[in-house]
């Protein structure tokens, strides 16, 4: 199979959609796909778009390329579009409707979370599925760790690439302001690890640079707990790093972190994180036992795509059969022009 996938690696600590991208890269090689990142190649498979804003660094081709490219060279080529982003996570205005364009000329929709499912992001009009993103468990390994012996201060860790305040900046604040009094100054640490929005400094907690692969992996495991706190999180993978390496997580009932931390944590609502804390000190242990079964990794994820990716090829005739990409041809010549 060749695949072409529109993404430009990034090196160092990046997004979550870099993890992704290596470790889907590192799957296809394996088993002996060829990978292209761009549409040179008159034989392509397979297309996966990962992003429409083709004009991003990172971002090798778009929604526009791909439809010039099976009206002018290769027809025969499938294209899967991921859908990892929406607006609701950053409170902006455009990127629900780039995304809904930029479906307009894809045979199966993936989408990295159930909730995005029913958000105004797609055209639904192709087959689609949900394959969970999942992070490396040889990087993120739960026998770093070690366990909170319920005697020294309990540590709580976060960490992002992205410093958007909805990254869970309010809850982060007040767990700031809490460290201000003694009596849980003596009981809990907390530690922010990564980018923070312009201007925001952290009174008492402590804070790193953002850090990646082993590194990262050696810092997390040095805490107890992990906590998100993101507003209409896509899915990420900050939770998943986190509990791959052992850590219970705290957890905001918001967007995809249910979906990806239920039963290995505590839920809370809003900024009111203090009972889920509270109730950690005396279900650690319980969930502590539990993390070695988190289910999210790479290999999982990675084995979701390739199945797809064959299952399509499989059925390429009948899903080329159904695709008439000038059904709407303003909106193809959009796609064209402005994608």
């Amino acid at each position: 199979m060749k695949i072409a996938i529109g993404y430009h690696l990034q090196s160092g600590p990046w997004g979550g959609g870099n993890q992704f991208a290596r470790s889907l890269i590192r799957a296809l090689e394996a088993r002996g796909d060829s990978v292209r990142y761009d549409l040179e190649d008159g034989d392509l498979d397979i297309i996966l778009l990962t992003d429409p804003r083709w004009r991003s660094p990172n971002v090798s081709f778009g929604a526009g390329a791909i439809l010039r490219y099976l009206s002018r060279r290769n027809p025969r080529a499938l294209v899967v579009h991921r859908i990892n982003e929406c607006d609701e996570r950053k409170g902006t205005h455009n990127m629900n409707r780039l995304l809904r364009w930029a479906n307009y000329a894809v045979d199966y929709t993936v989408f990295i979370a159930s909730w995005l499912e029913d958000l105004d992001v797609w055209q639904r009009s192709s087959p689609h599925d949900v394959i969970l993103n999942g992070a490396d468990a040889t990087i993120f390994r739960q026998s770093l760790n070690t366990h909170w012996d319920g005697q020294q201060r309990l540590k709580l860790v976060t960490h992002h690439w992205g410093g958007n305040h909805m990254k869970g900046f309010d809850v982060f604040t007040r767990l700031d302001r809490l460290l201000a009094e003694p009596t849980w100054r003596d009981r809990i640490e907390f530690t922010y690890i990564g980018n923070l929005p312009a201007g925001y400094r952290f009174q008492y907690a402590n804070y790193l640079s953002p850090l990646n692969g082993e590194q990262l992996a050696r810092e997390l495991a040095k805490h107890h707990v992990y906590i998100t706190a993101s507003v209409n999180e896509p899915a990420g993978m900050h939770h998943i790093e986190g509990a791959l390496s052992g850590l219970p997580v705290l957890y905001r009932n918001s967007g995809a972190l249910p979906e990806y931390c239920s039963g290995f944590g505590i839920e809370f609502v809003g900024d009111d994180f203090i009972p889920a804390l509270e109730s950690m000190f005396g279900r650690y242990a319980e969930l502590k036992r539990v993390m070695p079964a988190y289910p999210h990794s790479s290999d999982r994820m990675c084995a979701g795509y390739l199945a797809l990716f064959d299952s399509m090829l499989a059925q390429r005739q009948q899903l080329l059969s159904v695709r008439r990409l000038w059904r709407a041809p303003l909106a193809a010549m959009r796609n064209m022009v402005l994608m």
